[in-house]
């Protein structure tokens, strides 16, 4: 005969199922942290794709940094005017970086106001402590490429369309602010050291503007390179045509009156921002693992978030999540079937040829 067991005896295994609390704790600081770290890490790519329109609002926003720069210090004392230049630009990146996501209003903002502050950033070096624009510009091209090179040496890529972390974006701020700073010595070194004026600066820098396309149309220039000389001339390329019509008569300009421009170029960058946000032309559709331009029809999808949860496919960079299926579950063109399922439709359109910087930006997701 079998010995009984008590029915109320002791479970063995109570310590096994039953989680210690110094693991609970643990699991709860890791799932806090966890939800910390999504807060400030971004969930899709903080830059917008880039199409003509991109190129339009870029230019009328280097454009309208000039002429307000310029109405600010001379209609209140200059010190005033950089420090609330200085603040403005400080809300708008705070704005900017607290969004996990491209949203139009904020990274334009922070636009227009790195605009105004870097304007006014090389005035002073140059109207404030006296060095020449020569000096100055191959100060900031110096700082450009020691940027470039700290950016590449962490991130080892230079594409815009790879800005979902926290520290590419500071990294890809940087650069946008030293380019502004650049471009706006460049054209002020032009027009008045070299006594070409504000006008034929302008036509200069339009020229200037376009080749990097047509190079990488025509000869096949790397396209992250052809996207940042070109982002570098937009800013003598429309400073110059601001000054030229907001300047006096006496300076070569057209003596619109720099309040004047500002005001109108500032309706129409609103104007066009209110569009883009309306019609999200810009913005990159999220899918299941990645991000797939809503803009370009025939474009490549977007880089997906580092997951760390195994090697990268071609397709998506960094992403750590594997190569994609092929039954279409990862990121797409937007002329996909919307189940993403099953091959492009043969109608699908292929790669943009009506704007060969964005054809230059999209060849430089990888």
């Amino acid at each position: 005969m079998s010995k009984p067991t008590p029915a109320d005896g002791p479970d063995t295994d109570s310590g096994a199922v039953e989680p210690s609390v110094p693991s609970t704790l643990y699991r709860r600081a890791r799932r806090g942290a966890a939800q910390v770290w999504s807060r400030i890490t971004p969930a899709a790519t903080k830059v917008p794709e880039i199409t003509l329109l991109f190129w339009v609002v870029k230019v009328l926003t280097t454009a309208m940094g000039e002429t307000t720069s310029d109405f600010l210090v001379y209609q209140i004392d200059p010190v005033i005017a950089v420090i609330l230049g200085a603040i403005g630009l400080a809300v708008a990146m705070t704005l900017q970086l607290l969004v996990r996501r491209y949203v139009p209003w904020n990274y334009w903002l922070a636009v227009a106001m790195v605009a105004v502050f870097g304007t006014m950033a090389a005035d002073v070096i140059h109207i404030g402590l006296g060095i020449p624009y020569v000096v100055s510009t191959a100060f900031f091209a110096l700082a450009l490429a020691v940027v470039f090179l700290t950016w590449y040496t962490f991130e080892k890529t230079l594409s815009i369309h790879s800005i979902y972390t926290l520290r590419r974006e500071l990294f890809y701020w940087a650069a946008v602010i030293t380019t502004f700073a650049l471009g706006t010595a460049a054209g002020d070194m032009t027009a008045t050291t070299m006594g070409l004026g504000y006008f034929t600066s302008g036509v200069m820098f339009g020229v200037l503007f376009v080749l990097p396309a047509l190079a990488y149309r025509w000869i096949g220039l790397y396209p992250i390179l052809a996207f940042w000389t070109a982002y570098i001339l937009t800013r003598p390329f429309g400073a110059s045509f601001a000054d030229w019509a907001g300047k006096s008569q006496s300076l070569s300009g057209l003596g619109l009156g720099t309040g004047e421009v500002s005001v109108v170029l500032t309706v129409l960058i609103v104007v066009l921002v209110g569009y883009l946000t309306v019609t999200r032309k810009d913005v990159g559709a999220k899918d299941g693992r990645g991000y797939a331009p809503e803009s370009a029809p025939g474009s490549a999808p977007a880089s997906a978030p580092e997951s760390g949860l195994g090697p990268a496919s071609e397709s998506a960079p960094e992403s750590g999540v594997g190569p994609a299926p092929e039954s279409g579950v990862g990121p797409a063109p937007e002329w996909a079937p919307a189940s993403g399922i099953g091959p492009a439709p043969e109608s699908a359109p292929g790669p943009s040829l009506g704007c060969p910087w964005a054809a230059a930006a999209r060849a430089a997701r990888t």
